[in-house]
């Protein structure tokens, strides 16, 4: 259908169609369009990969982890207080409504699908370094969102949290007389920062989410229990089975990891393996806690 239209410099300038039928001059395609083979902008109408969901949901759990991690810092309870349910629920409501309008905003608009453009290879996501400079003269500045709307929506979705948490946070802890500065705080924070990294590395976590879930996992949950002060096994094992807030968080970690797992797309029998890292931190404490050591040059 397009075979009469000329060549365009660069991998991502294209035509667009004009009004009176007419084409033209190869430059940068419209939001929510790409370019084809033969050079022309299409309009994106594919609905959005399993593994692009995916994606969006790892960039929707990094900014409910760290509400809960700075609000749980924040408690310095080893049980779950009124004040820390509520915040966190607050968290949960803000994060969840932020998500929803940051979906119903894009096209379709009002609707709880997406349309998107297929993600073919990392560099879709850095379009910005590769306007051509044909003849090494003037630059066709082609820059766009190829990977429409992973780029857009996740920024969007930050911006409504921050939003969000302004109108509700307040509210909730007027209403119900709960105190919490340093959660907002901390947020002011991370929120600016988590920005910054998707808008710097957004290509690199879509390709790496699944292994990035994973160690998140792995690392947060050697963490927890390295900071438990009675590091025998059988306390770790009476910590984990009896105590409801170390219940959560472990199974909070266990999601996590079987999140990453799930979206390595492998045989689901590797989700067998998601409560090994707590199995083996019980289970080989006692070759690695420090107490050990100074017990046995004592008698040595």
């Amino acid at each position: 259908m397009y075979d009469f239209l000329d060549r365009c410099p660069g991998m991502y300038c294209g035509r667009t169609q004009l009004e009176n039928g007419t084409w033209s001059a190869c430059g940068s395609c419209p939001r929510g369009s790409r370019v084809n083979d033969s050079y022309a902008c299409n309009t994106c109408r594919e609905d959005l990969t399993t593994y692009s969901w995916l994606y969006l949901g790892f960039m929707t759990m990094l900014p409910l982890m760290m509400h809960c991690f700075f609000i749980d810092l924040d408690a310095k309870d080893r049980k779950f207080s009124r004040k820390q349910l509520i915040l966190t629920t607050s968290a949960f409501i803000e994060v969840a409504l932020a998500a929803l309008l940051a979906t119903l905003f894009m096209e379709p608009i009002w609707e709880l699908r997406l349309f998107a453009c297929e993600v073919e290879k990392l560099t879709d996501w850095y379009t910005l370094f590769y306007n051509p400079n044909p003849n090494y003269e003037a630059r066709v500045h082609c820059t766009q969102e190829a990977v429409y709307p992973l780029q857009t929506i996740v920024l969007v979705f930050y911006f409504l949290c921050l939003v969000n948490m302004f109108l509700i946070r307040p509210v909730v802890s007027i209403s119900l007389d709960v105190r919490g500065k340093a959660p907002i705080y901390s947020a002011l924070y991370f929120l600016p920062l988590l920005t910054l990294v998707h808008a710097l590395g957004c290509g690199l976590i879509y390709y790496s989410f699944p292994y990035l879930s994973i160690a998140i996992s792995m690392v947060a949950n050697a963490i927890h229990y390295s900071l438990k002060l009675d590091q025998t096994l059988k306390a770790l094992v009476r910590s984990t089975v009896w105590e409801v807030k170390n219940i959560v968080i472990i199974t909070v970690h266990w999601l996590l990891l079987a999140f990453g797992i799930a979206s390595l797309d492998y045989h689901y029998a590797f989700m067998a393996v998601v409560p090994l890292p707590t199995l083996f931190y019980i289970l080989t404490v006692r070759f690695t806690d420090p107490a050990e050591f100074r017990e046995m040059e004592s008698r040595i």
